[in-house]
């Protein structure tokens, strides 16, 4: 079982970046009911198949190509493309690319937005967080 391992952590000790075995989270900015992050994934790897009870999610691909799974609906999105991924609806994202680390900016609104607000579904890599 894989765990986050801490980089950094911004002035109010928060978690500021978390290495995961699909590639790393940064958070950007924290605020009353949204927080923003920028999930980097690795070539060839995925984020596991999941949902969340308390937050909505909206994935803007600031690089790269990315094949992404919502309510069992895939499509590919390319820089500058977006999608909304509503809270109990299973989601996903995965680089498709064998060369080039996939990014993903990623605004999440909501009344909870703890880390535990997780379900998988599936996951490549035994994760429970």
């Amino acid at each position: 079982m894989a765990e986050a391992e801490p980089i950094g952590f911004d002035s109010t000790g928060l978690k500021k970046k978390e290495r995961r075995p699909w590639g790393s989270i940064d958070v950007l900015a924290n605020g009353p009911g949204f927080r923003t992050r920028r999930l980097t994934i690795s070539p060839l790897k995925r984020l596991s198949l999941h949902w969340h009870r308390h937050r909505d999610e909206h994935w803007v691909v600031a690089r790269g190509t990315a094949r992404i799974s919502v309510d069992g609906v895939e499509r590919t999105l390319g820089t500058g493309q977006s999608i909304d991924v509503p809270r109990t609806v299973e989601h996903r994202a995965e680089n498709i690319s064998s060369i080039d680390p996939l990014e993903i900016v990623e605004v999440q609104t909501g009344d909870y937005l703890g880390d535990d607000d997780i379900v998988r579904v599936v996951d490549d890599f035994g994760q429970t967080d």
